[in-house]
């Protein structure tokens, strides 16, 4: 449900290993999926093809067939009341629904609003770009995680012939933390304009990204809340690192530099394409979090005005530029 850069990946290497998949797409995602089908690559040169006619591609949720096994919940957060909706018309009581989505309350929320059915929280780690119609290209690494639940581990099996990897946790809130405070380099990528391995070797924009972090871990301290390692190092040492100069870094960041050329955040392509971004789950959950604990958070608060702002500019921001714009100096 949801079918773009992330849910055409997973679907597509599920359903190349065997699995059954429907993939409900918007107007854009299912044309391209109808005349191109869905080309999967990633940074180990492997490449998936899955031809037009072997995918099924839906418009909307389908209104009779046997009933799904398993949701994949992969639209932005902003959509996912638009979701919940569609899905407590559609599906039978209890049916299990996996939150792929960037963000931290997404299964919350559906829960809330469509509380007969199972609403599961989960993390994807690794970055997904569309490169073309059809063409989806994995560019970093990890395994999926999820909250346990009987459905998940009958396709732990799949997962990992497929190439996705599937962890899971009592209490996935902790991990959920830990990825988005990764995702905070999300806007900073976006606005850069760079990919995602140029845009982490300018120590300018790798700063800004530091100071995200080290601000987001302030609230997280003030909550009570310790985030889980979900990189190579825990985030207190990650955000450090990011603030060396580039002859230290280059060195000590090997792991975290094993990305290919192509891959950039989703939001980058959110912005290019005038599409609504996933800001308001990233920082404006740090910002919403340190309000309830009276903390101040504000350069996560000018970042997230500044995404939001981007239709009126609509061009790169130099490293300089924006760490003195989120700092509110420019």
């Amino acid at each position: 449900m949801g079918t773009g850069s992330v849910g055409g990946f997973v679907g597509g290497s599920l359903q190349a290993v065997g699995v059954p998949v429907q993939f409900v797409a918007r107007p854009r995602m299912a044309l391209a999926l109808r005349e191109h089908g869905l080309v999967l690559t990633d940074l180990q040169g492997q490449r998936l093809t899955l031809p037009a006619a072997e995918l099924q591609v839906l418009d909307r949720l389908p209104a009779s067939g046997p009933p799904p096994e398993l949701v994949l919940l992969a639209v932005k957060s902003g959509a996912t009341a638009e979701a919940a909706a569609q899905l407590a018309a559609a599906l039978a009581p209890g049916t299990p629904v996996l939150s792929l989505q960037n963000g931290i309350g997404n299964a919350a929320l559906g829960a809330q609003l469509a509380p007969g059915l199972c609403w599961l929280p989960g993390m994807v780690p690794y970055n997904i770009a569309e490169l073309g119609p059809g063409r989806l290209h994995r560019g970093t690494g990890g395994r999926l995680a999820a909250q346990d639940h009987p459905v998940l581990r009958r396709l732990q099996p799949a997962c990992e012939r497929a190439g996705l990897g599937l962890k899971l946790h009592a209490d996935l809130a902790p991990v959920q933390w830990g990825k988005l405070l990764l995702n905070l380099n999300n806007p900073v990528n976006a606005m850069s304009g760079l990919p995602l391995r140029a845009e982490l070797l300018d120590v300018g924009y790798r700063r800004l990204f530091a100071a995200l972090q080290l601000e987001a871990l302030k609230v997280l301290r003030a909550a009570g809340i310790q985030p889980a390692q979900v990189a190579s190092l825990p985030p207190h040492r990650l955000a450090r690192l990011m603030q060396l100069p580039n002859w230290i870094f280059t060195r000590l960041a090997g792991r975290m530099l094993n990305i290919d050329e192509k891959a950039r955040s989703s939001m980058a392509d959110d912005l290019a394409l005038g599409r609504a971004t996933e800001i308001d789950a990233l920082c404006g959950e740090v910002c919403r979090l340190a309000a309830r604990h009276q903390v101040a958070a504000p350069l996560n608060a000018r970042m997230l005005a500044l995404v939001e702002a981007w239709p009126q500019r609509r061009k790169p921001w130099p490293a300089a530029e924006l760490q003195r714009a989120v700092a509110g100096r420019g």
